[in-house]
């Protein structure tokens, strides 16, 4: 079975609960979540999910929405489209760095326009944000060195140009407060 990336930004009521009953929805069907972010919105009381989920077709993608838009919580759900979005993660990653090996890793942090956010006399924690493929090409090259510990964000995604999540349509339902 050939599986599809499908990338879903979606806004929901800052509720308790709201962010299981999401991931539960997938679970249910079957279908693994690669990436789940959640964070606070310009809106007060809201929150936007990023969801990058593994589907086998466009038909279960849009099933999923529909089950999704039936939770109440959630207000609007956005299918990112490739090439009109930008989507980027973040790595911090704690890695060996003697004397003998600094100045190579320092090197590599520069090509990756990285961020050296911790220095210690026999690590670094070092901070990379970028696109999916750029975040892992670093993960890659600095793993002969010796990766200690590393966390890695999910996807982030906005939409390119004037149009937000937020924007209302006939269709859609508005935020509580009439925004």
């Amino acid at each position: 079975m050939t599986t599809t990336v499908t990338t879903l930004s979606v806004l929901v009521q800052d509720n308790p609960g709201v962010l299981a009953r999401i991931a539960g929805l997938f679970a249910r069907r079957g279908f693994n979540i690669q990436s789940l972010t959640v964070g606070p919105t310009e809106l007060e009381n809201y929150s936007r999910m990023t969801i990058v989920a593994l589907t086998p077709d466009e038909a279960v993608t849009e099933q999923i929405t529909k089950q999704l838009n039936k939770l109440v919580e959630v207000i609007k759900i956005t299918e990112m489209e490739k090439g009109k979005t930008v989507r980027r993660e973040l790595v911090l990653v704690k890695v060996r760095a003697d004397h003998a090996t600094r100045g190579e890793i320092l090197s590599l942090v520069e090509t990756f326009r990285g961020k050296v956010v911790d220095v210690a006399t026999d690590s670094l924690i070092i901070e990379v944000t970028g696109k999916f493929g750029k975040v892992h090409a670093f993960l890659e090259v600095l793993a002969p060195y010796g990766i200690k510990e590393l966390v890695q964000s999910g996807s982030v995604a906005l939409s390119r140009g004037d149009k937000t999540i937020t924007d209302r349509s006939k269709s859609e339902r508005k935020p509580a407060g009439g925004r």
